[in-house]
């Protein structure tokens, strides 16, 4: 008998070379080379329609994707307005943080008016019967079933043709075309690239579930977010009754939308008002709380930045962030100590956002800046002030975008006050709010007098 072809993959890139070496050479990262076995089955490559012939764009006939609703608005928020068909979706998450309630949720509500299949290859039908049950869904076309075989459940698909189908996850899942392990690097390339294709020839929507690492990045190869169409992350503290949903990646809509989901008895609940939710009424009213208006893809969104800075007993003080860029925050202790005379350099500084959020934009270091400020005068900024803007390394303050939509977003709330980059001043503010601009930090840090 021939010994079987063996081969190394990076568990990154998907790079393949015949001989094992610490670096890839693809991709350039270390001790990600992976064995495994060479399997050649042409037909699994296979298109997912017939040859095409190059063409003009402006002779490709264009439809709108149709889309199907979940039921929850804050779902298709961050899908962009909706399930697409023929779509393949990847939901990624923390081991318990509900990624399957949240499907099994959304399956029972469109299964009312189209086929579902629910495929998981973790749990027993009798379990997902319990959790159904648990939670009051309406079961009565909602199919499931209970196999880690990925051939079993395509036919099944084949057979069934649903509107939607779950797997549950690609990392428990396996295909006979490959002879690894599941979870395997060529495993779960593999039973992606299968499901990929089902639902790009049928028509179906597909959601795949898959696992995190300790890094929080999706397990398996980094192709596997190359191939689908969207790539979601529940995000979220197990211990918190709040859970979001942020999309990452996604071709039929905006990126960087997030979902904002509270963890009933009832299963997770649509959070409408998110900023009412993340601030505290009497939070800012102390020293070291700023209230910040960031932006989520098109939402804006109201958060608490909190700051403490305590006298260090360490020849080199901490930096902490929980929520924020760690190296954004050293870089703003430079900014105030070199263009606003404020040395920081005997204190420990911890800063963190309210509520488990973790803010990216640059729109929140005047916020950051002003709480920090706040706590080492022990001055409160102020329960009714708004702040959000971009600090330069000139100690300018630079314009942020939709900087309108947040004005509106803290008058809906109640605030009164704004401090906001000169360059965002709106020509024609809503009634009711002070919009106090300014152009250097200096500036911002004399009005206040923290």
């Amino acid at each position: 008998m021939a010994k079987p072809k063996t081969r190394y993959q990076c568990t990154e890139c998907g790079g393949v070379t015949v001989k094992w070496g610490g670096q890839c050479g693809e991709c350039g990262a270390w001790n990600t080379l992976v064995q495994s076995a060479a399997s050649a089955s042409p037909e699994r490559f296979g298109g997912f329609a017939p040859a095409a012939e190059a063409r003009p764009l402006d002779q490709v006939d264009v439809c709108e994707a149709g889309r199907l609703s979940s039921g929850s608005a804050e779902f298709d928020r961050v899908l962009g307005g909706g399930l697409v068909r023929g779509s393949a979706v990847l939901l990624g998450g923390d081991p318990g943080i509900g990624k399957s309630t949240l499907l099994l949720q959304y399956l029972s509500a469109i299964s009312r008016d189209l086929p579902v299949l629910y495929a998981s290859a973790e749990e027993s039908a009798e379990q997902l019967a319990l959790r159904a049950r648990r939670l009051q869904l309406d079961g009565a076309r909602l199919k499931v079933m209970a196999e880690n075989r990925l051939e079993s459940v395509l036919e099944t698909a084949h057979r069934e043709t649903p509107a939607v189908l779950v797997a549950d996850s690609i990392q428990t899942l396996y295909s006979e075309a490959a002879s690894q392990a599941p979870g395997s690097v060529s495993q779960v390339r593999e039973c992606a690239a299968r499901l990929v294709r089902h639902a790009k020839q049928s028509g179906c929507t597909v959601i795949v579930v898959g696992h995190v690492t300790k890094e929080g990045a999706l397990a398996g190869p980094r192709i596997l977010e190359h191939m689908v169409d969207s790539v979601l992350y529940f995000e979220g503290d197990s211990a918190s009754a709040f859970r979001l949903i942020r999309a990452f990646k996604n071709r039929f809509g905006a990126v960087n939308e997030i979902g904002v989901f509270a963890m009933t008895d009832q299963g997770l609940v649509d959070v409408a008002n998110p900023s009412a939710m993340f601030v505290s009424k009497r939070g800012a009213t102390r020293p070291g709380s700023v209230v910040l208006a960031t932006q989520e893809g098109s939402r804006p969104l109201l958060v608490e930045v909190q700051a403490l800075v305590d006298d260090s007993a360490l020849s080199n003080p901490r930096r902490l962030c929980v929520g924020l860029e760690h190296n954004r925050l050293a870089m703003l202790l430079a900014v105030a100590h070199r263009h606003a005379g404020i040395s920081l350099n005997g204190y420990d500084v911890f800063a963190n956002v309210a509520g488990g959020v973790r803010v990216t934009e640059t729109g929140a270091d005047l916020a950051l800046l002003i709480a920090i400020l706040s706590s080492v005068k022990d001055r409160p900024a102020g329960g009714d002030l708004v702040v959000f803007g971009e600090v330069g390394l000139s100690g300018e303050l630079r314009p942020v975008q939709r900087g309108l939509e947040r004005i509106r977003e803290a008058h809906k709330l109640g605030f009164k006050r704004a401090l906001l980059p000169r360059a965002n001043l709106p020509k024609q503010a809503p009634r009711g709010i002070e919009l106090i601009a300014v152009r250097k930090i200096e500036d911002a840090l004399g009005i206040f007098e923290v």
